[in-house]
């Protein structure tokens, strides 16, 4: 294709060059003629014509202008008596063709007669083509190879930037959404490639709400199914086993049995539901901060209602100022909800607690306490899956996720109510942590934060 363009562009100018060089001898004839008529309108003396047919030729005799009709020699002629003639008679300039070249033939009227002067033009003058065409040639074949060697290049990059906007979008179309394209190659492929980013972008971004979404559906749905449980268990017993009951009464226990049985199986569903959430977020989601005083706040509003309920003593501190800490509001919603509600679940009624946020030294703490009986074994508590209530574990072990999350950690110790205590440390964004005293409350938060075990032990008080 790039031959036959170079052809179709070339082809015509080669053939316009050639008519252009033998208009350009033919004017030169012309103006060897000129200076020969001239000279005869002046004068017919020999020796005048002979000095204008000299100046005529140059350095090439063979250039050498003929005078016929006016007795001067014409042996050197090459037209024939039918062509003097025939310019005689019209009384204009005539170009014809001889063996050898072209003859042009200017007619003279000198009174009764008339003068016909012969240039001839030979055709290696007239036709000087073959340089040109081999020059127009190499000039065909240099922007042939220039052309495919730019084309292949541009194809080269078409086909590497398609190549790799298939794999991208092979590899998101199998679940892999953090596949990003480097746009290049023609423009139309860039927008793609751009193109293609941003809806990758905006995938992420939506996988990512609907999974906070869910989390947070589930966390708010895990608190009610907190009040239904202690609702429940404050029915009485469901035991069928011991003792004779009438028809109603086995009926009675039997459902209350049936509702602590679905209310356990409920919650087994939600605890599941917002682990794999949490999961999926924390892999998919770009890194999230949020407001601790403002979610402490907004979780206390469904917790103190419910310790209302159960005349359960309850104070929240240091939650008036904004404190940020680099964990996505439902993480954080969903370990206060893990840690408080095991207060409500692992504590009789009546027990006083209090959530308390403070911020010092690059750290960010939340402190859960209650004056309940405390954890015997504050290790095993948080490690995953394990409990010494006959639980499913998920809660402490939600806190220490979160915690880690950010960069802190979580600790058991004796709270001042005389019970547990459970501390979250997140890493301040706005403070890089530094060494602190060991001694005091912050040592400890910092000496806990760095050390690899959970948690430390004390004494059940009896």
């Amino acid at each position: 294709m790039c031959g036959l363009i170079a052809l179709a562009f070339l082809v015509p100018l080669g053939l316009t060059l050639a008519d252009r060089a033998r208009e350009a001898e033919l004017a030169d004839a012309a103006r060897r003629a000129a200076l020969v008529t001239g000279a005869l309108a002046v004068s017919t003396d020999t020796a005048a014509v002979e000095r204008a047919v000299a100046a005529a030729a140059g350095d090439d005799p063979a250039l050498r202008p003929v005078v016929h009709g006016i007795g001067a020699d014409e042996s050197a002629g090459r037209a024939d008596a039918a062509a003097l003639a025939d310019a005689a008679a019209q009384r204009r300039s005539v170009v014809t063709e001889v063996d050898g070249g072209v003859l042009r033939l200017d007619p003279v009227v000198l009174g009764e007669r008339v003068a016909v002067v012969e240039v001839f033009v030979p055709d290696e003058a007239l036709d000087e083509g073959g340089g040109r065409w081999l020059l127009l040639l190499g000039i065909a074949l240099a922007l042939v190879g220039a052309a495919v060697v730019v084309v292949d290049r541009v194809a080269a990059r078409a086909v590497d930037a398609t190549g790799d906007l298939v794999k991208a979008a092979l590899a998101v179309g199998d679940g892999e959404l953090g596949v990003r394209v480097e746009p290049t190659g023609p423009r139309e492929l860039a927008e793609a490639g751009h193109a293609f980013n941003r809806m990758t972008e905006r995938l992420v971004a939506l996988r990512a709400d609907e999974h906070e979404l869910v989390a947070d559906l589930s966390h708010r749905l895990r608190t009610p199914l907190t009040a239904l449980r202690l609702d429940a268990e404050a029915l009485e017993s469901d035991d069928t086993s011991i003792g004779t009951f009438s028809e109603a009464e086995l009926d009675r226990r039997r459902g209350i049995r049936r509702i602590r049985q679905a209310i356990v199986t409920l919650e087994g569903e939600v605890d599941q539901l917002i682990k794999t959430t949490r999961k999926a977020v924390s892999q998919e989601s770009a890194p999230a901060s949020c407001d601790v005083s403002e979610v402490v706040r907004d979780r206390m509003v469904f917790w103190s209602a419910l310790a209302g309920d159960q005349n359960r003593p309850h104070r929240v501190v240091g939650a008036q100022l904004r404190i940020p800490a680099p964990v996505p509001r439902a993480e954080l919603a969903a370990a206060l909800d893990a840690v408080i509600g095991n207060v409500f679940r692992y504590t009789p009624q009546g027990t006083a607690f209090e959530v308390a946020v403070s911020r010092r030294d690059g750290w960010v703490e939340t402190r859960i306490a209650d004056a309940g009986p405390g954890i015997p074994n504050p290790d095993r508590a948080l490690r995953r899956g394990e409990s010494d209530q006959g639980s499913t574990g998920l809660g402490l072990d939600i806190a220490k996720r979160v915690a880690l999350q950010a960069n802190g950690s979580v600790s058991i110790d004796r709270a001042r109510l005389g019970g547990a205590s459970v501390v979250m440390l997140l890493a301040d964004p706005d403070a890089a942590p530094r060494p602190v005293n060991r001694f005091g409350l912050v040592g400890r938060m910092a000496r806990d934060a760095r050390e690899p075990r959970a948690g430390r032990r004390w004494p059940r008080p009896r």
